[in-house]
């Protein structure tokens, strides 16, 4: 799911480099607001489950500013880029042991400490990376861009 993740990724930013800032910053309505808004979201929530994960840094912002957080386009490219490699290389070292027992965090959104199965945390990681990447496919699609496959069984070193 990692290499999927890091496979999407290049896709969307390919469909959307096209489109100019003005395009990837309209505001449609979506949870976040703009195509912008969704991957700078994304960006963020990635950081903040990999600093769970992995005990990294733990994001600036909160949830209700995630959307405003990496506008400006290179600089968010160069960001995506180096998540995903930190995403790449936490998931090869991950094996069977570490998706038992619990992951404890400190929840901003929720206000409190929250404790879940590590499983169920990585899969929900992994989830909704697919969940707002949709809705970013999406508005691409509104905007006229043309997209890639996404289809899992596509993927092209799956392919090999």
């Amino acid at each position: 799911m990692a290499r999927y993740n890091l496979w999407q990724n290049r896709a969307i930013i390919a469909a959307a480099d096209p489109l100019g800032p003005v395009v990837r910053q309209d505001s449609k309505g979506a949870e976040f607001g703009s195509i912008a808004g969704t991957l700078s979201h994304l960006l963020w929530s990635d950081r903040v489950w990999m600093a769970r994960f992995d005990g990294g840094a733990v994001p600036d912002g909160m949830l209700g500013n995630s959307g405003t957080l990496f506008r400006d386009w290179q600089m968010y490219r160069a960001e995506r880029a180096q998540t995903d490699t930190r995403i790449l290389d936490w998931a090869s070292s991950l094996d069977d042991a570490g998706l038992e027992g619990e992951l404890f965090w400190m929840s901003k959104s929720a206000g409190q400490q929250v404790s879940r199965p590590m499983v169920i945390c990585v899969t929900h990681f992994f989830l909704q990376q697919v969940h707002h990447r949709g809705g970013v496919h999406a508005l691409l699609g509104a905007a006229g861009a043309v997209g890639k496959d996404s289809a899992l069984f596509l993927m092209p070193d799956l392919l090999e």
